[in-house]
C-alpha cells in the first residue's frame, strides 16, 4: 500500500501533471469566480514554467547537480588516438553485474529490446559493455512484474540473451518493486563481494546509499547520462521540447526520491531499502 501511494503521489508531484493542475485551477478562477487578477496571474505563470522547463539549458542546469560526477564514465585514450577507455574504477575484475530496473512493458510479438522503455535499455546496454570488460562474470537483473505476464528482470534478461549473453551467466531476481527491495534481494546473492551496480547516472547516488546502507559494497557503472554539455545547434536550445521536459521530470524525480530516502519511516529490516520498477515508467 506504501508502495503504491508513493508511485500515485510522486506522479502527481512531476511537472507536468503539476503545471496541468495549476493551469485547471486557474481556469476554474477565471470561469466561476471573481478572481479573474488572481486567474490570469496563475495560469500565466504555470504557461512561463512549462515554457522554461522545456528548454535545454534550463533543463539541463537542473538535471547536472542530480548526476554529478556520474555524468561521465570515459576518458580519452591518448596512446591510440580517439579510441575511448573505461574508467580506471573498471580495470579490477568482479564476479557480479547488478542490473537495476526501470521502465518496461511486455509483447511477445516485439522485438526483445522493445520491451525496455525509457531509461532500461542503456541500463542493460552498459551492463553488457561491462560484462565484455569482465569475462565469467554474473549478471543480475533486478525488478517485479507489476502489472504484467513476466517480470521485468526476466524481460532485461532476455534482451541481454539476445545480445549474446549466456543464459547461464544471466540471474533474474523477480520479487523486487523497487530500489529499497532490489538491494535486499541482490544481498543474498553477492554476500560482500564487490559488484559493479549499474543505474542511469542520475538515479545512482541514491542507489548506492540503499545498497551501502546493506552493509554491500557497489561499484558506481553508471548509465544513461542525459544533461547535455557539449554544442547544441540553436534550435535545439532554444525551442521548448516534451524531451528536454523529461530531462526536467527526472531531476525533480529524483530529488524527490532523495528527500524521502531521508524521511521515509523505517522498514522492519533495520538494513532495507528500495528500488524503481514500474511499467511504462523511467525510474
Amino acid at each position: 500500500m506504501l508502495f503504491l501511494l508513493k508511485k500515485y503521489i510522486g506522479s502527481l508531484l512531476m511537472p507536468l501533471p503539476l503545471i496541468i493542475l495549476v493551469s485547471l485551477i486557474a481556469l476554474l478562477l477565471l470561469w466561476f469566480t471573481r478572481w479573474q487578477k488572481t486567474g490570469k496571474a496563475i495560469l500565466s505563470l504555470s504557461w512561463l514554467a512549462l515554457l522554461l522547463l522545456s528548454l535545454q539549458p534550463i533543463a539541463d542546469k537542473l538535471l547536472l547537480p542530480v548526476e554529478g560526477k556520474y555524468i561521465q564514465r570515459y576518458e580519452p585514450d591518448t596512446t591510440s588516438g580517439s579510441t575511448l577507455i573505461p574508467d580506471s574504477t573498471y580495470i579490477a575484475p568482479v564476479k557480479y553485474i547488478v542490473v537495476l530496473g526501470g521502465g518496461f512493458t511486455y509483447n511477445s510479438q516485439w522485438a526483445p529490446s522493445a520491451n525496455l522503455t525509457s531509461n532500461s535499455l542503456p541500463r542493460v546496454t552498459e551492463g553488457i559493455r561491462l560484462y565484455h570488460l569482465n569475462p565469467g562474470a554474473k549478471m543480475i537483473f533486478t525488478g517485479g512484474k507489476g502489472v504484467n505476464s513476466i517480470s521485468s528482470a526476466e524481460v532485461a534478461a532476455m534482451v541481454a540473451q539476445s545480445m549474446g549473453i549466456p543464459v547461464e551467466d544471466t540471474i533474474a531476481l523477480k520479487k523486487p518493486l523497487d530500489t529499497e527491495e532490489e538491494a535486499a534481494e541482490v544481498e543474498k546473492v553477492v554476500r560482500q563481494q564487490s559488484f559493479i551496480l549499474v543505474t542511469s547516472a542520475n538515479h545512482m547516488e541514491r542507489s548506492l546509499k540503499f545498497f551501502e546502507q546493506r552493509g554491500l559494497h557497489p561499484i558506481a557503472g553508471p548509465a544513461n547520462q542525459l544533461a547535455v554539455t557539449t554544442p547544441l545547434y540553436p534550435w535545439e536550445k532554444y525551442i521548448p521540447s516534451s524531451y528536454y521536459l523529461s530531462h526536467t521530470e527526472r531531476a525533480w524525480y529524483e530529488t524527490l526520491g532523495s528527500i524521502w530516502q531521508t524521511i521515509k519511516p523505517a522498514n522492519s529490516d533495520s538494513k532495507s531499502e528500495k528500488p524503481e520498477n514500474s511499467q511504462h515508467k523511467s525510474h
